[in-house]
């Protein structure tokens, strides 16, 4: 499940897994983890050559309880600390050096292996998981995207979270090491207009429909 930021890929790809008893992982959550774990060390997130050269050191361990995703950094329980306002302005950066790229999908690749997953990102269908059984690309428009995500967050604004996310589309799918793309094979669904219910049973259709 890819896509852009408050397109509804987590609680989609969480209620997916709930429904058929799958594992579920969210790739973004360990890119953030990767940039809280910087931003403690004090890495100048502007050279991305500390951070390729230190991107190896920390231990990350993400849960797949779709009904509680833990996320580890070296024993630290981040899963608060990485959603705060100054790791998602920093992620973008983080996650576009190719070094810190390659050793997160490897670490995705091996809990992907095991199976039985629905995993959400922004390169699961192009890079991570090429030959994933169903691919889905979920989209809706800036503003419907931006109302979802300033509801998630106190203290900010619909146009705040427009502009932000603006920025971090741009970001993603402009940078050299994988960028946010439409997997060939995947099945484009715009959210715009849907609850989350409904986009939960259009998902399992197509999972129905192509297993």
């Amino acid at each position: 499940m890819d896509g852009p930021s408050g397109s509804g890929k987590s609680s989609v790809s969480r209620g997916v897994a709930r429904a058929l008893g799958l594992r579920y992982l969210d790739t973004g959550a360990m890119y953030r983890a990767m940039t809280w774990w910087m931003l403690q060390q004090g890495v100048d997130l502007a050279d991305h050559a500390a951070i390729a050269a230190r991107c190896g050191e920390p231990r990350i361990v993400s849960g797949t309880d779709p009904d509680g995703p833990a996320i580890h950094v070296d024993g630290v329980d981040v899963a608060g600390p990485i959603r705060e306002a100054e790791v998602t302005g920093a992620v973008s950066a983080v996650a576009a050096v190719p070094e810190v790229r390659a050793r997160l999908v490897a670490l995705q690749r091996e809990i992907i292996g095991d199976g039985d997953i629905v995993v959400e990102g922004r390169d699961i269908g192009s890079v991570v998981c090429p030959d994933a059984t169903v691919k889905i690309y979920l989209t809706a428009s800036a503003e419907a995207r931006a109302r979802r995500r300033s509801a998630e967050l106190a203290g900010t604004t619909v146009e705040a979270q427009q502009e932000a996310m603006a920025r971090r589309d741009t970001l993603d799918s402009t940078r050299k090491a994988d960028p946010l793309s439409m997997a060939a094979g995947a099945v484009e669904l715009d959210t715009t207009a849907l609850t989350l219910e409904e986009v939960v049973a259009e998902v399992l259709r197509l999972v129905k429909e192509r297993t």
